[in-house]
């Protein structure tokens, strides 16, 4: 088992534009610290529905109302901080928010994981002896000789598709062939019930099996933490 950059194209190309976005990196820098519910204010409020501040903030009283932390303290300021940041990318047209929306997840990923493993790599194929090679490259990787990993990263419950599950069994089982260990998985900034129930829609009841799901709610234990 090795891993290797992926094939140029032109898709990646454009991408990649949006992944250097400061816009991205910051999100992702206020989200890694974040609470579940200012990762939960974070989607909902990147979704689109609105972009009236107010709006959301009385939608979130936990974080803004009466009994939240006064303006001033850091996690008011981180709050605002992220509900600005969210704001921006609701602003984008449809396709450019979905995009920066899946990039702000791998780049979130991308933090939390190398705070519990080390140097971690974005868009890597897996390679192996004698089978074909997958077109499509993993979003982050953590590549240790003696403990390795593979993660796909998605903003929704509706993003885990089949083919996703394919490519990560895949991976999995000729690692195994090989005598190496690989731990894959999939980032999903979504609810985990919503998740599971679109994982046994899309593979069966054994949905979850060999896989590690880590969701909205349990984003921290990518860096080795317990759930904030």
């Amino acid at each position: 088992m090795r891993f290797g950059d992926p094939r140029p194209d032109g898709r990646a190309i454009v991408y990649a534009q949006i992944q250097a976005d400061p816009l991205v990196a910051r999100a992702a820098a206020l989200l890694a610290d974040a609470t579940s519910t200012q990762r939960l204010l974070a989607r909902a409020t990147m979704n689109g529905e609105s972009t009236d501040p107010e709006a959301w903030r009385t939608m979130f009283p936990a974080l803004f109302g009466p009994a939240a932390p006064p303006p001033g303290d850091p996690a008011r300021d981180r709050s605002e901080a992220i509900l600005g940041v969210s704001l921006q990318v609701a602003d984008r047209g449809e396709q450019a928010r979905s995009q920066f929306r899946g990039a702000i997840v791998e780049a979130l990923a991308e933090q939390l994981l190398a705070a519990r493993t080390g140097p971690v790599r974005r868009e890597r194929r897996i390679l192996f002896d004698g089978v074909p090679s997958e077109i499509h490259p993993y979003d982050v990787t953590v590549e240790r000789e003696a403990a390795a990993e593979a993660w796909d990263c998605k903003w929704g419950a509706r993003g885990v598709k089949a083919d996703v599950l394919h490519q990560l069994d895949d991976a999995r089982r000729n690692a195994t062939a090989e005598g190496a260990r690989l731990l894959v998985g999939l980032v999903v900034f979504d609810a985990r019930r919503s998740c599971e129930v679109r994982l046994v829609r899309e593979r069966g009841p054994v949905a979850l099996e060999g896989l590690k799901l880590v969701t909205l709610e349990g984003l921290d234990r990518l860096a080795g933490r317990k759930p904030a």
